[in-house]
């Protein structure tokens, strides 16, 4: 393979990956993925994520709160992250957004930090990694109404991405409107799944690829924890439905991460 792969969104940190990291990251250099940007989902994590950046090379780290873990923060948390958030290797705010699906925080003090998140994004001049599940409608909404005039022009086309999206090829098309990008995991192998028609209809120039890991392993290895090495087989699937060569989908989801997360 000429072009290396970016794993978007992997949660490499610990308990998952607290024994054996370096072994994940050399199968990772092994498999062509030059990159992994390993989101934070609450202060403490996204220290955390800030601290195993500092160590590899290959690791940018995105900070943020969770909707999850929303009613557990206050507004000094929202003071920290953007303070961390200056890091030269903080590539994102994020993951940050909306849940309905689990409600684990109250949907109004979820949209109160998801926009206050990304009123810091504005000011720190970098993008958003946005989880959204069952709630596109306001996810969407709320990234249109709060990045209103927040930034110049010639940065609006690298707002953010959509990781693991769940959605239409119609909302994929209005959120690339908006400067947006969205993400595929390793679900796009598996059968029962809209995904790849959705690639079909809006190509490679909008979306990135990710693991999730330690989630979302994909075929032929569902049932063992998922790593980043394994993103070959989500960039070979999308070759597959395109009708296009591997190499030509690293290719352009790589340059496409590349530019989001300005990585040089």
């Amino acid at each position: 393979m000429k072009h290396h792969y970016i794993d978007t969104h992997t949660h490499l940190l610990p308990p998952d990956f607290k024994n054996d990291l370096d072994e994940v990251l050399a199968r990772a250099k092994d498999a062509g993925v030059k990159y992994c940007i390993v989101p934070g989902t609450d202060l403490e994590s996204s220290k955390e994520a800030v601290s195993l950046a500092e160590k590899h090379e290959c690791i940018y780290a995105c900070v943020g709160v969770h909707p999850h873990e929303a009613a557990k923060a206050g507004d000094s948390d929202l003071a920290e992250i953007e303070k961390i958030a200056e890091h030269n290797k903080v590539a994102a705010i994020g993951e940050i957004g909306l849940d309905y699906y689990y409600n684990f925080s109250p949907k109004e003090k979820q949209k109160e930090f998801f926009a206050a998140q990304i009123d810091i994004a504005a000011r720190r001049r970098l993008p958003i990694v946005v989880h959204t599940r069952e709630s596109m409608g306001d996810t969407i909404e709320i990234v249109k109404n709060t990045f209103k005039n927040l930034r110049e022009p010639e940065i609006n086309d690298r707002r953010g991405v959509f990781h693991c999206f769940p959605g239409t090829a119609d909302e994929a098309k209005i959120l690339k409107h908006l400067g947006f990008y969205v993400s595929y995991t390793g679900i796009v192998t598996f059968k029962k799944t809209e995904s790849t028609e959705v690639i079909k209809q809006i190509g490679l120039q909008g979306i990135l690829l990710e693991t999730d890991s330690p989630y979302m392993t994909p075929v032929p290895n569902r049932g063992k924890r998922n790593e980043p090495a394994n993103i070959v087989y989500i960039g070979k699937k999308i070759a597959e439905v395109l009708k296009t060569e591997e190499d030509e989908v690293a290719r352009i989801t790589s340059e496409n991460a590349m530019h989001l997360f300005n990585l040089k």
